[in-house]
């Protein structure tokens, strides 16, 4: 079993959440995390014995917030909040996801800032060690006032009511009655979308790295040359994910017969944009992956409720917007859509015989008898085609909502739905190019490519033989797909580990 992850609100990090998600690693509440949330759970209380008037605490929401609340009625108004907004519809989120999510929410309820009582975070952990994951609707959310939808159906089990409450009791957990502001506090949050864009990030490093993979292997089939991946080229120009991808490119294709045997009187003079630029495109890639990167890590220990405890201050604020991470949701999509598009057209090259320098048609045995990776190709570009039309952004997609109080929104559920999708095709279209690449080089041998292409083109073998008559594709290409989901291709970056 993975080692523990530790919450304490400030620290959580990707690889964290991946383990807790995915890999059933269990989650501890840090002691100290606590005696923060005792301290502001006691100001809110005070806040309430006095009368104050505090938003959502003993007023309604939204629009509704001039309605006082009597303090008999305060356990009931947090009550009701969640029941009315567990309102979600679609599909439900993957089991990893509502992990995800819960994760999240329990960190961040952990910061102290929440002014709620441990037991909240505590139920959440041990429903995470203890497997009892609620069934959450994937639509719902604008990301406005936070994960209203999601995270009211996780506060649903909490308490009890519904099915899920029904497998929090079964599983032997106590269903928790919920207090002044702990029902607000519970679903103001962006634990939904920053759960799923946590997960795409960690893949999206994935699908980049073996990204480079197949294009070095693309570049090998059509015995291109590496020299425009020379560091000084790269340090004229220093972006430091370009520097980086050029840098594991050369790795890859470092010590290649096949390049030796057309170093010299090769007539031509440089290769195509899809394989000369390769560093250029996927380091903005890079870029934008970094982008996304850094506003999830900092969403993941960030207070992102209202209002607010600050000593002994209430504050009232917007912390719950969704903005950051629907942008980087979208950007997420936007450059791997572009990975996706630039694999497809060095696949072009591979199987296009008047681009390959001398493989045949579509790599088939006997072209024309046989039609090889003809609708492989084909099948990338309806991919690519789906991925660019879902990179349209959703986060300037407002749509009012609450009577116009929430008057621009950002809609990062939905671009966490189309970023997930784009991940998807451009995994598949990455995955149709490694297939291709690797069927170049068997028209190239005994000629042996860099010492990179020949791990990755091994770890291609291990799932698909080489294609000596037409086939089925359609297997093959999901199980190279899921091997780089998990990592099989790989290569890692020079220097790492």
């Amino acid at each position: 079993m993975p080692p523990p992850v530790s919450l304490d609100g400030h620290s959580l990090t990707i690889a964290d959440v991946v383990a807790v998600a995915r890999r059933r690693a269990p989650a501890a509440v840090a002691p100290g995390a606590l005696q923060r949330m005792g301290a502001s759970r006691r100001v809110v209380e005070a806040a309430v014995a006095r009368g104050d008037t505090m938003y959502g605490v003993t007023t309604g929401f939204g629009k509704l917030a001039h309605v006082r609340i009597p303090a008999a009625d305060l356990g009931r108004l947090q009550l009701n909040l969640i029941r009315s907004h567990a309102s979600g519809v679609g599909e439900p989120l993957s089991e990893e996801a509502v992990r995800a999510m819960m994760l999240l929410r329990a960190n961040v309820l952990l910061l102290g800032t929440s002014g709620v009582r441990a037991v909240l975070p505590e139920l959440i952990v041990e429903m995470l060690n203890a497997g009892v994951h609620p069934t959450v609707p994937s639509q719902g959310s604008v990301g406005a006032s936070g994960d209203l939808a999601p995270l009211s159906h996780l506060a649903l089990a909490m308490i009890g009511e519904g099915e899920d409450g029904g497998r929090l009791r079964a599983a032997g957990l106590a269903p928790i009655t919920l207090e002044a502001k702990e029902g607000l506090a519970f679903v103001n949050g962006t634990q939904a979308q920053t759960g799923l864009a946590a997960l795409l990030v960690h893949d999206a490093w994935g699908l980049w790295r073996t990204a480079h993979a197949a294009a070095a292997m693309s570049l090998e089939a059509v015995r291109g040359t590496p020299a425009p991946f020379d560091a000084r080229i790269h340090a004229a120009r220093p972006h430091p994910a370009q520097r980086r991808s050029a840098a594991l490119l050369a790795a890859l294709l470092a010590d290649s017969a096949i390049r030796e045997s057309h170093r010299d009187n090769d007539p031509r003079v440089q290769d195509a944009y899809s394989l000369r630029c390769t560093p250029q495109i996927l380091g903005a890639v890079g870029e934008g992956l970094a982008f996304a990167e850094r506003l999830v890590m900092t969403e993941l220990n960030a207070a992102t409720d209202n209002p607010l405890v600050f000593g002994d201050d209430v504050l009232s604020g917007g912390n719950f917007h969704g903005q950051p991470i629907a942008l980087a949701l979208d950007v997420l999509g936007i450059v791997l859509a572009t990975l996706a598009g630039l694999a497809e057209r060095r696949l072009e090259r591979v199987v296009n015989s008047d681009l390959s320098s001398g493989l045949p048609a579509f790599l088939a045995r006997h072209p024309g008898l046989e039609s090889g990776f003809m609708t492989a190709q084909i099948a990338a570009a309806a991919l690519v085609a789906d991925a660019r039309v879902l990179a349209t952004p959703a986060s300037v997609q407002s749509v009012p909502t609450e009577g116009n109080q929430e008057d621009v929104v950002p809609m990062g559920m939905s671009a966490a739905w189309k970023a997930e999708r784009i991940l998807a095709d451009a995994t598949r279209i990455v995955a149709i190019e490694l297939l291709a690449g690797a069927q170049g080089l068997e028209f190239l041998k005994p000629l042996t490519p860099g010492r990179g292409v020949a791990r990755t083109y091994a770890a291609v073998r291990a799932e698909a033989p080489a294609l000596e008559e037409d086939r089925p594709m359609s297997a093959e290409i999901e199980r190279v797909a899921a091997g780089i989901r998990t990592g099989a291709f790989d290569p890692g970056e020079p220097g790492a580990g």
